[in-house]
């Protein structure tokens, strides 16, 4: 599986993005698809996943309710919707497609990763 991040882009505090990541591959819908982000001088954080259903979602608590992932299985695409953006959000976001589930250690399930798009918000 390949991927592909896109709609990064800098804007102000309370404004949205979304971003999309394409998938090549006809196993993307096995997998549970994901978001991450880490900012300069941080270490990468969990965003967002996505079962390969889209029964369920998992959430950071710093995004709960302004974030919003998403999926279209037909199109191979996994979406970040992204409201009341703050400061510090700004990161370099990243998605993954995760071969399991682990809420302690969402990062140590990604199978694949895709690179990142600049995400910069401004107060």
């Amino acid at each position: 599986v390949q991927l592909q991040a896109s709609g990064g882009g800098t804007v102000q505090a309370g404004s949205s993005l979304r971003l999309s990541c394409a998938a090549s591959g006809r196993t993307f819908s096995t997998y549970r698809m994901g978001w991450f982000r880490q900012a300069p001088g941080k270490e990468r954080e969990f965003v967002a996943a996505v079962s390969w259903s889209s029964s369920f979602t998992y959430y950071a608590d710093s995004v709960k309710g302004r974030f919003t992932i998403s999926r279209d299985s037909a199109k191979n695409t996994v979406y970040l919707q992204m409201n009341n953006l703050k400061p510090e959000d700004t990161a370099v976001y990243c998605c993954a497609a995760l071969s399991g589930w682990s809420s302690t250690n969402p990062a140590g399930a990604v199978r694949y990763w895709g690179q990142g798009t600049q995400v910069t918000v401004s107060s």
